[in-house]
């Protein structure tokens, strides 16, 4: 999934979403991405406003086609751009960071969110609260999280477009 575009540094100009699947920003490079988080969110916005025409309403009420065919990315730009953290890992693939994770949902157009942290972080305990900072985050951007309890009584969000 790593390959997908989860990094939190896209390389050679390219924005990615941070999903809680790459590695974490440096905090040497904390301002360089809140200012490239920003543009990559006014960006999506603007392609919103193209995309709806003329009376098409406000942008930050549902997603674009766009957005529905790469639903993970555009939920962590929800999350990112909402100042949560999200969680990282590093080059053998090992939890290092608590933060949120972003993942394909079961169905077309939807993602699921997850508390998630290395062992011993505590980031079971602390999942419902993290899980309902998120909800406000998604649903500025036209998103609809509901939150569910799956196995082992682990929470998770399933996020899905707005309807109406």
């Amino acid at each position: 999934m790593r390959g997908d575009g989860e990094r939190a540094h896209g390389g050679a100009g390219t924005f990615r979403a941070a999903t809680g699947d790459g590695p974490p920003v440096p905090p040497a490079d904390a301002e360089q991405r809140s200012r490239e988080v920003r543009t990559a969110l006014d960006g999506l916005l603007q392609i919103r406003r193209l995309t709806r025409g003329p009376g098409g309403g406000d942008p930050k009420t549902a997603p674009a086609d766009w957005e529905l065919r790469q639903p993970v990315r555009a939920v962590a730009l929800a999350l990112e751009s909402g100042g949560l953290a999200a969680s990282s890992v590093d080059a053998s693939g090992a939890r290092i960071a608590t933060g949120y994770r972003v993942g394909a949902g079961d169905r077309p157009g939807t993602a699921v969110v997850e508390w998630l942290g290395p062992a011993g972080s505590g980031a079971a305990q602390e999942e419902a609260a993290a899980l309902a900072a998120c909800v406000p985050a998604l649903a500025r951007l036209g998103w609809e999280a509901l939150l569910y309890k799956g196995p082992r009584g682990r929470r998770f969000l399933e996020v899905e477009p707005m309807t109406g």
